[in-house]
């Protein structure tokens, strides 16, 4: 524990170097395509309604526009995150920029519901490869310390700016335009970036390049797709549902058939000794809850919105404008607070910033007057919540050798799927409990609150954990 207490000190008492010009061109290249990605995870949500409409998707299929990006997304994090590491970060940042544009282009051109999801597999693909290359070729550019804080604060900020961006952009362009621009959008983005990536960025590989711990790689891989499809489809039909509890026990099954491969492994897909690490542990446990709530909890005040106060989507998108400042505020803060005050101190403060704000959406109402109350608690919220998620990224990839950097960030980005996934069906499901079968507004109303309670609690859940693995590891 000395030598976590030694880190902790040089990283509070280190001065903050400034940034190089190339380190600048090479953070905005990422940034950018960070950005990007979390524009094309929420764009569609608004969406959803045209796509059906214009390519004869029945309501029920509707789901499997966001849950064939889930899946490939989440499924096959952490394989990338490892390839990235053994076969080369840069090579496959730009292989998934390229996958990402075509895959757009093909979604945006689809005259049928088979093309429309394929794309969104291949969209959901690009995101496994291009988030935990980018993270990693992030990290590995920047030593660790305040010039790292302050790139993953700058990240963590765009990226949740993007996820609002995305909500405001899909109900813009399906407004003006078309639901087909919210693919075509990410052409000429990806496009960019691949012609100016290769010039500013370095590739960044280990020397010696071990197995592929092919065993371990599929069953991971395997457990995660069915940990996914289960919980997204008990979002769908309900904890109840065969399918859904099928999915996720065999996902659990495999996922401990992992662990016991990778101890008998001679070059495990994930070293046993970085799952020992505490940092890892409660970083990503901070992190999951962190995206968890924070995501459903835009899935529930959209909800309030809309069945509710009667907004329309367009306009419940917009209202979200003021949490992405909230984001952009605490990623620009985040790693000032980190070198203030330590990074365990700055998960706890965000946790109970977070909570706090959650906690006062349990007075919203049914009057219009509610709205400001929504608005400055999201904005609040919002701040608290980057300072978990800098603070998760910089525990996370904090303490490990360039070599796996690549996994780390795969864990890490593993981690925020899972989170982004498991919170909205979670969340459903509690609204749904208690507003029952047939809900009036009323009833719509108390199943909002009784899941932002739960939110807020799981906000605390996170708080308390992180504290008291801070006072084991002292």
């Amino acid at each position: 524990m000395a030598t976590a207490t030694a880190s902790e000190a040089t990283r509070t008492t280190t001065p903050e170097s400034k940034l190089t010009k190339r380190q600048r061109i090479v953070l905005l290249v990422l940034l950018v395509a960070q950005f990007m990605l979390a524009v094309d995870f929420s764009i569609l949500n608004v969406a959803l309604p045209a796509i059906g409409e214009g390519l004869g998707l029945p309501l029920g299929g509707l789901q499997w526009i966001g849950t064939a990006f889930a899946l490939s997304a989440a499924g096959f994090t952490l394989l990338f995150g490892r390839v990235a590491d053994l076969f080369g970060r840069r090579r496959l940042f730009l292989l998934g920029l390229a996958l990402l544009g075509a895959s757009s282009l093909v979604g945006g051109l689809a005259t049928g519901p088979a093309v429309l999801i394929a794309a969104r597999v291949a969209q959901g693909l690009a995101t496994a490869m291009v988030t935990p290359a980018g993270l990693s070729l992030l990290t590995t550019s920047f030593p660790e310390g305040p010039l790292r804080d302050r790139a993953l604060g700058l990240n963590g900020a765009l990226m949740s700016a993007g996820f609002t961006t995305g909500a405001v952009l899909g109900g813009v362009l399906t407004d003006l335009l078309s639901w087909r621009w919210a693919f075509f959008v990410n052409v000429p983005v990806a496009f960019a970036v691949l012609l100016a990536a290769p010039g500013v960025i370095r590739e960044s590989r280990p020397d010696v390049r071990p197995r592929l711990d092919v065993p371990g790689a599929l069953s991971v891989t395997l457990g995660l797709l069915s940990l996914v499809f289960g919980l997204t489809r008990a979002g769908a039909a309900g904890w109840g549902d065969a399918l859904a509890l099928g999915g996720l026990g065999l996902g659990a099954a495999l996922l401990l058939v992992f662990l016991a491969v990778e101890r008998r492994a001679a070059a495990p897909l994930v070293p046993v000794s970085i799952l020992r690490r505490r940092s890892v542990v409660w970083g990503n446990a901070a992190g999951l809850i962190a995206f968890l709530t924070e995501t459903s909890l835009v899935f529930l005040l959209t909800l309030y919105l809309q069945e509710v106060l009667g907004f329309s989507a367009l306009a419940a998108g917009l209202s979200f404008g003021v949490l992405g400042l909230g984001t952009v505020l605490g990623g620009a803060t985040a790693a000032r607070l980190i070198a203030a005050v330590g990074t365990r101190a700055a998960l706890v403060t965000g946790g109970l910033v977070q909570a706090v704000a959650t906690a006062a959406l349990l007075l919203l109402g049914q009057s219009h007057s509610s709205l400001w109350l929504l608005l400055a608690a999201t904005f609040v919220g919002g701040v608290g919540n980057m300072y978990v998620i800098v603070g998760f990224m910089v525990t996370a990839t904090s303490g490990l050798p360039d070599r796996e950097q690549g996994l780390a960030t795969g864990l890490a980005t593993m981690t925020q799927q899972i989170g982004i996934t498991v919170g909205t069906p979670v969340m459903s499901a509690v609204v749904a409990a208690r507003a029952g079968a047939h809900p009036s507004v009323p009833a719509v109303l108390d199943g909002i609150t009784l899941a932002v309670l739960v939110n807020a609690a799981l906000v605390l859940v996170g708080v308390l954990t992180t504290g008291f693995l801070r006072r084991r590891a002292s």
